[in-house]
């Protein structure tokens, strides 16, 4: 797929985080993320933050459009590329969190899009996440 074509479907799929941030439940930072992957079948899956009183129980937008993959298309499931937008109009990379989540689907060279610093930032999973944990932990484990 040429470079142009590939930002071109990931602008759509930004389009789609964009529409899922619409229905965000954020009534305490009022910070409404959606995000969008595209599993490597060429569904789309979307899911928006939920946030909750006690902030550590907040479930962000990537992590929310992962468990909806999951559980509408199973386990195995592959994701090429995710987009992330906000209604805030601010920068708003993936967490650490959604990271490692993101690579135990999605394989390093995956695209990420999301905002950032007013512009939209393109990188590769392995750019924003270069050491993480992987399924053979004794490749991550040092002595």
């Amino acid at each position: 797929m040429s470079d142009i074509l590939r930002m071109e479907r990931l602008e759509g799929l930004y389009a789609e985080a964009l529409k899922a941030a619409e229905n965000s439940y954020a009534p305490y930072s009022n910070f409404r993320v959606g995000a969008a992957v595209l599993l490597t079948d060429g569904r789309v899956v979307t899911g928006t933050n939920v946030e909750n009183v006690s902030y550590g129980l907040t479930v962000c937008a990537e992590r929310s459009a992962i468990a909806r993959a999951v559980i509408e298309n199973g386990p195995k499931i592959r994701v090429a590329a995710v987009a992330v937008a906000n209604l805030n109009g601010a920068t708003c990379p993936p967490c650490g969190m959604c990271r490692q989540v993101l690579k135990e689907f999605m394989d390093a060279d995956g695209d990420v899009l999301f905002p950032f610093e007013g512009v939209m930032k393109r990188a590769r999973l392995d750019e924003i996440l270069p050491f993480a944990f992987d399924a053979d932990l004794k490749k991550t484990v040092t002595k």
